[in-house]
Protein backbone atom coordinates (compact mmCIF):
# COMPACT_ATOMS: atom_id res chain seq x y z
CA UNK A 1 0.00 0.00 0.00
CA UNK A 2 1.22 3.38 -1.37
CA UNK A 3 0.94 5.98 1.32
CA UNK A 4 0.06 9.53 -0.49
CA UNK A 5 1.99 12.59 -0.42
CA UNK A 6 -0.48 14.70 1.12
CA UNK A 7 -0.54 12.24 4.45
CA UNK A 8 3.26 11.96 4.46
CA UNK A 9 3.52 15.81 4.60
CA UNK A 10 0.43 16.58 6.81
CA UNK A 11 2.55 14.06 9.27
CA UNK A 12 5.98 16.14 8.81
CA UNK A 13 4.21 18.96 9.77
CA UNK A 14 2.74 18.14 12.94
CA UNK A 15 5.88 16.83 13.84
CA UNK A 16 7.60 20.23 13.01
CA UNK A 17 4.99 22.17 15.14
CA UNK A 18 5.34 19.53 18.16
CA UNK A 19 8.96 20.02 18.18
CA UNK A 20 8.55 23.44 17.60
CA UNK A 21 6.18 24.11 20.94
CA UNK A 22 8.50 21.47 22.92
CA UNK A 23 11.41 24.12 21.75
CA UNK A 24 9.46 27.85 23.05
CA UNK A 25 7.43 25.81 25.87
CA UNK A 26 10.85 24.26 27.29
CA UNK A 27 13.47 26.61 26.69
CA UNK A 28 14.81 27.10 29.91
CA UNK A 29 15.82 23.14 29.84
CA UNK A 30 18.60 22.45 27.78
CA UNK A 31 17.76 18.86 27.25
CA UNK A 32 14.27 19.27 25.66
CA UNK A 33 15.50 22.41 23.82
CA UNK A 34 17.70 19.55 22.19
CA UNK A 35 15.23 16.92 21.95
CA UNK A 36 12.72 19.76 20.03
CA UNK A 37 15.56 20.34 17.40
CA UNK A 38 15.76 16.49 16.79
CA UNK A 39 11.84 16.34 16.33
CA UNK A 40 11.90 18.96 13.59
CA UNK A 41 14.73 17.36 12.03
CA UNK A 42 13.32 13.87 11.89
CA UNK A 43 9.79 15.85 10.35
CA UNK A 44 12.18 17.51 7.35
CA UNK A 45 13.76 14.43 7.04
CA UNK A 46 10.08 12.65 6.25
CA UNK A 47 8.97 15.17 4.55
CA UNK A 48 12.81 14.54 2.15
CA UNK A 49 11.70 11.03 1.79
CA UNK A 50 8.62 11.28 0.61
CA UNK A 51 9.37 14.03 -1.77
CA UNK A 52 11.80 11.31 -2.85
CA UNK A 53 9.09 8.31 -2.94
CA UNK A 54 6.18 10.64 -4.96
CA UNK A 55 8.71 11.39 -7.66
CA UNK A 56 11.38 8.78 -7.87
CA UNK A 57 14.39 10.61 -7.29
CA UNK A 58 16.86 9.61 -4.54
CA UNK A 59 18.23 13.00 -3.98
CA UNK A 60 15.56 13.19 -0.32
CA UNK A 61 17.00 10.04 0.94
CA UNK A 62 20.59 11.22 0.04
CA UNK A 63 19.45 14.95 2.33
CA UNK A 64 17.70 12.53 4.96
CA UNK A 65 21.46 10.64 4.92
CA UNK A 66 23.38 13.99 5.29
CA UNK A 67 20.98 14.79 8.05
CA UNK A 68 21.01 11.41 9.90
CA UNK A 69 24.89 12.34 9.62
CA UNK A 70 24.67 16.26 11.23
CA UNK A 71 22.20 14.89 14.00
CA UNK A 72 24.25 12.47 15.44
CA UNK A 73 27.41 14.49 15.41
CA UNK A 74 25.20 17.46 16.84
CA UNK A 75 23.43 15.50 19.71
CA UNK A 76 27.01 13.92 20.39
CA UNK A 77 28.68 17.14 21.08
CA UNK A 78 25.01 18.55 23.04
CA UNK A 79 25.10 16.23 25.40
CA UNK A 80 28.69 16.11 26.41
CA UNK A 81 28.21 20.44 26.11
CA UNK A 82 24.86 19.41 28.85
CA UNK A 83 26.83 16.91 30.84
CA UNK A 84 29.98 19.67 31.51
CA UNK A 85 27.95 22.70 31.61
CA UNK A 86 26.22 19.93 34.51
CA UNK A 87 28.90 19.33 36.46
CA UNK A 88 29.82 22.96 36.30
CA UNK A 89 26.86 25.24 37.39
CA UNK A 90 24.75 21.42 39.12
CA UNK A 91 21.72 22.89 36.48
CA UNK A 92 20.32 22.32 33.12
CA UNK A 93 18.27 25.49 33.27
CA UNK A 94 19.31 27.82 29.75
CA UNK A 95 19.48 30.62 31.86
CA UNK A 96 21.41 29.98 34.43
CA UNK A 97 24.26 30.16 31.42
CA UNK A 98 24.86 33.73 30.76
CA UNK A 99 28.14 34.01 30.78
CA UNK A 100 29.10 34.55 27.19
CA UNK A 101 26.00 37.31 26.36
CA UNK A 102 27.72 39.81 27.57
Amino acid sequence: MIVPLAHILILAGILFVLGLICVVVWRMNLIMLLIGIEIMLNAAMLAFVGGASRWGMADGQVFALLIMAMTSAEVSLALAMVVYLHRRKKTVAADEFNELKD
